[in-house]
């Protein structure tokens, strides 16, 4: 009975300790960002984070945290906003007509739109994809900038890589 209760206890301690542990991120790089949007303009110095489900952006401002963004598999997170589901994120900072995880693909590097208007260069791609008054996209992946502007939405997204 003792060694049940202590299994018990060791348990619910090995639960509350992993429950609260800090999430790990297998990548880590120097960024300088833009991200223009309607409702937030931040440009700055920061740091993006990476693994395999989940991403953080930080832009820092006179050496202090300006801006968070957590990108997780079902919700976004940024300071000064409540967490909310990517759907909502788009409808309430970006635009509503946009795929659920384009902020995941662009902060990565990845196509948009499923590949949608796609051209390969010899440094990345580029993709030009239009949809009337609704948005103009220009997204560019070379070397190791992203730039991604929506004309009709005024929104800008740049993330320059600063390491090697």
């Amino acid at each position: 009975m003792i060694l049940l209760k202590i299994f018990l206890l060791s348990m619910a301690f090995m639960f509350a300790i992993t429950g609260c542990a800090t999430k790990e991120y297998v990548k880590q790089e120097s960024v300088f960002i833009v991200f223009k949007t309607p409702t937030f303009k931040h440009a700055d110095l920061g740091f993006m984070y990476e693994n395999a489900d989940e991403m953080k952006v930080e832009v820092y401002s006179n050496g202090q945290a300006a801006m968070a963004l957590e990108i997780g598999k079902e919700q976004i997170c940024m300071s000064l906003l409540a967490c909310m589901d990517k759907k909502s994120f788009n409808k309430e900072v970006l635009s509503d007509e946009y795929p659920t995880d384009i902020l995941n693909h662009i902060f990565r590097g990845e196509e948009i739109f499923s590949g949608l208007h796609r051209v390969k260069t010899r440094n990345g791609f580029t993709q030009n994809i239009v949809k009337a008054n609704k948005y103009n996209i220009n997204y560019s992946v070379l070397n190791k900038q992203i730039i991604f502007r929506d004309t009709i939405n005024d929104i800008v997204i740049k993330v320059k890589r600063l390491g090697s």
